[in-house]
């Protein structure tokens, strides 16, 4: 692999390798974490090995990319030029798309997408609901690129917005990042064109640019996807980051579990490093940066950035108070700028198309778009990407297709563990930093969990404060012990015994655990039981005052009745685990309570509506 010193070479290169690509036709198949789980491996394999047997690997290419979003739907595979989009494909589907499509240039009709609503098959991504809302900004290259691949990265505009920026003034570069509007889009939605500007006026000697891939929300994935299905994006980007602030040194804080994201990642470096877009005296600058990857153990309360840091120096992974900032005193003291995964990926396109284009999108003070784990009881679970300003209406009904199974919706947490629980009223809010705080929720690193009438709210918080419980680092008094005080509360009032003065304890407590705790952890974990006792206070009072969960979750305050509809056909008695069912054969069935264990076993067994749960 030759070394690329200049814009000229650049071209020259792509002029190269788009030569050298004669392929008519491309296959593109989902190669990230969630459709490999599914067997897209064996899928691009089979294909490989059949398009290679039929002598046709100089026609038509095939391709393990990222993630295409439709999680839901996988594994996919895309056919171009036309664009093509099939899904939930198995291996044993590979012959007919080789044999029907690619050879007989026909589509494999049972393959293709059916439309919910209007049940007809739609054979372009463009034209699903899932995708005509969707501006992919940050997730621009995921499924379309090889991310093993640096060829393909230059193709598609890779590593120009770094030679752009190594023929400019640092300050330049700042301002076109600050003018952009463009926020942290790891939780705290801070300008990072500002956080720039006071790593830039610390000096030093030493500077460190620090990407924060510790993404550790329940049910989020958007910065394991960007680094499966992109790499390179988020190598580019803290390289321009690096010589904006006068840093020499990256360093990439990931979880130990997202093998795959740290593969590609490894090989992405490797390349750039070969090719001279990263290392010394990158595009004959005299701008030098090199990138080395931290591992990190999973902990939660890693994505605040001073835990990380610590966490990367080899101590406890524990937040310090602030001032001074990471920008000031940071990695091994020095004045250090740290940018989540979502925000780096960002930067390369700002630059290329500039700060004007990127506010076209969102709305005034939230510029740009925002990319969501979309998961819960939807119809369309998967990583979306829209403007900022969308609804949670258009997200939920639109993209993602409404609430499985006909349910009736009952809330969306936004923001993971630190957000709200919204509801109904909500659904016409704007998804940007400001509108989600004044509805007592945030947008956070980007988890959207949906959530239907079979929700218990109070079991809702009560499983978020078990996560924060269990990830607090202890180190603030508020975090480590107010938090168990709250969960103690929720478990007493799940299991029927809470107090009306526990309702008063809860809102209380949350609002002092709120105020006095060190980190951004302590501070928004109340954040579950505030929103809920805000918007579902009947619920709190149903399991309080009458003993029972409106939902049917908190199963110590279930019990399962056997009526007059009983006919005596023992089918609940077969499967009950506990044997607690007795009566004879064609006679009313009796459950002996103190032995049942509510599992629901046999009400779900049940083809006589003969089982009520009270």
């Amino acid at each position: 692999m030759s070394r690329v010193t200049s814009i000229e070479e650049l071209n020259t290169l792509k002029d190269s390798i788009n030569k050298g690509r004669k392929y008519s036709k491309q296959v593109l198949i989902c190669g990230g974490t969630g459709c490999i789980s599914s067997g897209s491996n064996d899928i691009a394999a089979k294909m490989e090995e059949r398009v290679k047997a039929l002598g046709k690997e100089d026609e038509i290419r095939v391709i393990k990319t990222g993630c295409f979003g439709f999680c839901e739907k996988g594994p996919i595979v895309k056919m171009l030029p036309d664009n093509t989009f099939y899904t939930e494909v198995t291996p044993e589907d590979v012959d007919k798309l080789v044999d029907k499509h690619l050879i007989g240039d026909e589509k494999v009709e049972e393959l293709l997408y059916v439309d919910p609503v209007s049940k007809k098959r739609i054979s372009d991504s463009d034209h699903m609901d899932f995708y005509k809302k969707q501006e992919r900004v940050a997730l621009r290259n995921c499924g379309l690129v090889d991310p093993e691949d640096i060829d393909d990265y230059f193709l598609h505009d890779g590593y120009t917005a770094l030679h752009k920026v190594t023929g400019m003034e640092q300050q330049a570069v700042i301002d076109i990042i600050k003018n952009s509007g463009l926020r942290g889009r790891g939780g705290a939605g801070f300008s990072t064109g500002m956080k720039w500007q006071f790593a830039l006026n610390n000096k030093a000697d030493q500077k460190y640019v620090v990407c924060n891939a510790d993404e550790g929300d329940p049910g989020a994935f958007m910065d394991r996807s960007i680094l499966e299905g992109d790499p390179h994006s988020i190598i580019e980007a803290m390289a321009i980051c690096g010589y904006a602030i006068g840093a020499t040194k990256g360093l990439v804080y990931i979880r130990a579990e997202y093998p795959l994201a740290i593969k590609r990642l490894k090989i992405a470096l490797e390349e750039a490093k070969e090719s001279g877009v990263l290392g010394t005296n990158i595009f004959n600058s005299g701008f030098e940066f090199d990138i080395e990857i931290k591992y990190g153990a999973g902990a939660f309360v890693c994505g605040e950035e001073t835990a990380l840091i610590h966490s990367m120096e080899g101590h406890r992974g524990e937040p310090t108070t602030k001032p001074p900032f990471p920008a000031e005193h940071g990695y091994n003291g020095c004045p250090t700028n740290v940018n989540n995964v979502e925000t780096l990926a960002n930067i390369p396109v700002i630059i290329n198309k500039g700060a004007d284009w990127f506010k076209s999108f969102g709305t005034e003070k939230s510029s740009g778009t925002k990319v969501f784990a979309l998961a819960g009881k939807i119809n369309n679970v998967g990583l979306i990407e829209v403007p900022m300003g969308t609804t949670l209406r258009e997200v939920i009904y639109e993209i993602g297709g409404g609430i499985k199974d006909g349910k009736k919706f009952k809330s969306v947490q936004t923001g993971g563990p630190s957000g709200g629980c919204l509801t109904e009223k909500h659904l016409d809010v704007a998804i940007d930093f400001d509108s989600l705080m004044e509805q007592g929720s945030m947008m956070g690193s980007g988890g959207m969990i949906v959530m239907d009438e079979d929700d218990c709210m109070v079991a809702v918080s009560k499983f978020y404060l078990e996560f924060t419980v269990e990830e607090s680092c202890g180190k603030c008094t508020p975090c480590r012990i107010g938090n168990q005080r709250l969960l103690e509360i929720l478990e007493k009032i799940t299991k029927g015994n809470g107090t009306e003065d526990d309702l008063r304890k809860l809102k209380e407590l949350s609002n002092v655990i709120k105020d006095t705790s060190l980190c951004g952890l302590g501070q928004t974990a109340p954040n579950p039981i505030l929103s809920t006792l805000n918007n579902f206070w009947d619920e709190y009072e149903a399991h309080v005052k009458d003993h029972k969960c409106p939902s049917g979750q908190c199963t110590a305050l279930l019990k399962y009745v056997i009526n007059d509809k009983c006919i005596g056909c023992t089918a609940c008695a077969r499967v009950c685990p506990v044997s607690c069912i007795e009566g004879k054969v064609k006679e009313k069935h009796v459950i002996e309570q103190d032995k049942c264990i509510k599992c629901g076993a046999c009400y779900d067994k049940c083809k006589f509506s003969a089982i009520d749960r009270i």
